[in-house]
């Protein structure tokens, strides 16, 4: 990604978003069609420790419960989400992201699940993907997996949408089917979006109870959650109005 198309991207993240008020009321989101819950093994790959469980968990919840087999891997340790912090370093945001994946697997149902930790630097992805593919084709030999889970490749974060090629091109190889979720889209797009593939994409509906395990979850990520001390370059990365996107009883694939 160029230096001017990365800061566009930057600059739609950053701007103010759409509520999710807006997205309730769109009546198309909900006469998505509906997806089947995958068969195993599935492979969740994440950018960064908490992508999962933001754009997948209800669905990780339900796989959980359903006894299939469940593998995770974060390209990055999500270390650079607070850059001009002086109150933590990025190896001690590295450490506490890693912990917190580990806690919300658990309320998950999915206590046993050693993520596979890429160490990739964060912002990055994009100058290691080809490494990143050949780990990820690695990972669905090993597993046997049946399907993968991936950051949407167009979500306008650089790193989900290297991710999300790196997906892409795996799975195709590899005869495995693979499922997109979007995760900053619901901030910078808006209902009818003409740059969000609305043809491909299906819901995943959560039971209220998994929904509620979804919500615990997220709330793990108290690095990200909550601000680290005062000051912007301590400010909160997922403000309530950005966790609502991800709360609701239901998930959106790409297909």
């Amino acid at each position: 990604m160029s230096a001017d198309l990365r800061q566009a991207a930057a600059d739609a993240i950053d701007a103010p978003g759409t509520s999710e008020g807006l997205w309730a009321a769109w009546d198309a989101l909900h006469r998505l069609p509906t997806a089947a819950l995958p068969g195993g093994p599935v492979v969740a790959v994440a950018a960064h420790p908490d992508d999962e469980v933001l754009g997948f968990g209800g669905t990780l919840a339900r796989l959980a419960t359903a006894g299939t087999e469940v593998h995770v891997m974060t390209i990055t340790d999500g270390e650079m989400s607070h850059p001009h912090s002086t109150l933590v370093t990025p190896q001690q945001l590295a450490r506490t992201r890693s912990s917190e994946l580990r806690s919300a697997l658990a309320v998950l149902g999915l206590p046993d699940v050693r993520p596979v930790r890429l160490g990739v630097p964060d912002t990055q992805v994009d100058r290691h993907e080809a490494a990143v593919a050949g780990r990820l084709a690695a990972l669905l030999r090993e597993t046997g997996a049946a399907w993968c889970a991936a950051p949407w490749s167009g979500d306008l974060h650089s790193d989900h949408e290297a991710a999300g090629r790196a997906a892409r091109r795996v799975c195709r190889q590899a005869g495995v089917r693979l499922w997109m979720y979007p995760v900053w889209m619901w901030h910078w797009a808006r209902p009818g979006d003409p740059r969000v593939p609305w043809g491909d994409a299906a819901l995943l509906r959560l039971p209220a109870d998994v929904a509620a395990l979804k919500a615990a979850a997220i709330g793990q990520f108290v690095s990200q959650l909550h601000p680290l001390g005062e000051g912007a370059q301590n400010a909160a990365i997922l403000p309530p109005e950005e966790v609502a996107h991800h709360t609701r009883r239901f998930e959106v694939m790409f297909r």
